[in-house]
């Protein structure tokens, strides 16, 4: 019995990320980003690993640039973004940021970064040739998730420690309004018409839903996979379909990502992952999503139409995120 679903998982693998047209946009590697190891460990459409690529100490969050010609590495422990040329595999270059740089997010234009400082209270506004601080924007203690509105005047930013979300005026460095959300907020995502933003608050063990037109809370969805109590649940990271039906959040330590319908704000499915279920990613054609596991080193390949895991996969010491290049 074991061989035979250990074939079938390989082929439904092979399916879901043959090479084609819905996928033929990038080179299709996977990239994860390992805390501990200090490298991302890049792997081809089939989980064959393909390189280790050396970074500064701490990679933790990723970005491509539009093209997908370069891959943004932020390095907590060395204070940099490292830059990755994808074609080459390597890093090319490494752009200094204030102390531990733990999210970030390119401008619109794609010339500056706006980083949360961690250990330094504040958003700073980075021009990516020069290398300088442009702009800084205290914040409240651990500012840590980041995100632009659509047109670029607006940046949402996370405080650990102050449970708030910052509104602020891009053009000014002016924080416009507070925003007090559930204990401890992380990251957001955005749905695509651009009316809500959802923020995972990793210790009251729920996601608060902004409304953008007024800066208001207006639900609160608690999640709690079946064996576990609710402070056990610590939700991270966040992704959502293109379309804005689903969202999948990662749940921390109770090693589970939920599957939620953003609609009914339902839970449609709770599935197991590896050990401390932080970071995660969509294939462009949103049949899989993998899931970087800090506390069993692995990643999770998640079949998103039957809503169950397929494989994990050794990645490197402690993954953080993960980005796929399609």
């Amino acid at each position: 019995m074991k061989t035979i679903l250990a074939a079938l998982a390989a082929i439904v693998l092979a399916g879901l990320f043959a090479t084609g047209p819905a996928l033929a946009a990038g080179t299709n590697l996977i990239f994860v980003s390992n805390e501990k190891s200090n490298e991302v460990i890049v792997f081809d459409p089939n989980f064959n690993k393909v390189k280790s690529i050396a970074t500064s100490h701490r990679p933790r969050d990723m970005h491509f640039n539009k093209a997908h010609t370069l891959l943004y590495v932020a390095c907590g422990d060395d204070d940099t973004i490292d830059v990755i040329d994808v074609a080459k595999l390597a890093v090319i270059k490494s752009i200094p940021t204030g102390p531990s740089p733990e999210m970030f997010v390119l401008s619109g234009d794609e010339k500056s970064f706006y980083v949360s400082d961690e250990e330094d209270s504040r958003i700073e506004k980075i021009d990516i040739d020069s290398g300088t601080s442009v702009q800084d924007v205290p914040t409240g203690a651990e500012p840590e998730g980041v995100i632009l509105s659509e047109d670029g005047k607006t940046l949402y930013a996370t405080s650990e420690v102050a449970d708030m979300v910052h509104v602020i005026d891009t053009a000014t460095g002016a924080v416009t309004k507070n925003i007090v959300v559930g204990t401890r907020p992380r990251r957001f995502t955005m749905t695509p018409d651009g009316k809500e933003l959802w923020v995972s608050c990793e210790l009251s063990s729920e996601v608060d839903v902004i409304d953008r037109a007024t800066n208001t809370v207006t639900d609160q969805l608690t999640f709690v996979p079946p064996g576990f109590r609710e402070e056990d649940v610590t939700p991270v990271g966040m992704t959502m379909t293109k379309d804005g039906s689903k969202m999948i959040l990662t749940l921390g330590r109770s090693n589970h990502i939920a599957i939620v319908d953003t609609k009914s704000r339902k839970v449609l499915a709770y599935v197991l992952v590896g050990k401390r279920a932080w970071g995660v990613d969509l294939s462009a054609d949103e049949k899989t999503a993998i899931v970087t596991n800090g506390l069993s080193d692995d990643i999770t390949v998640v079949d998103m139409q039957s809503m169950k895991p397929i494989k994990s996969i050794p990645a490197g010491r402690t993954p953080h995120s993960v980005v796929i290049d399609d």
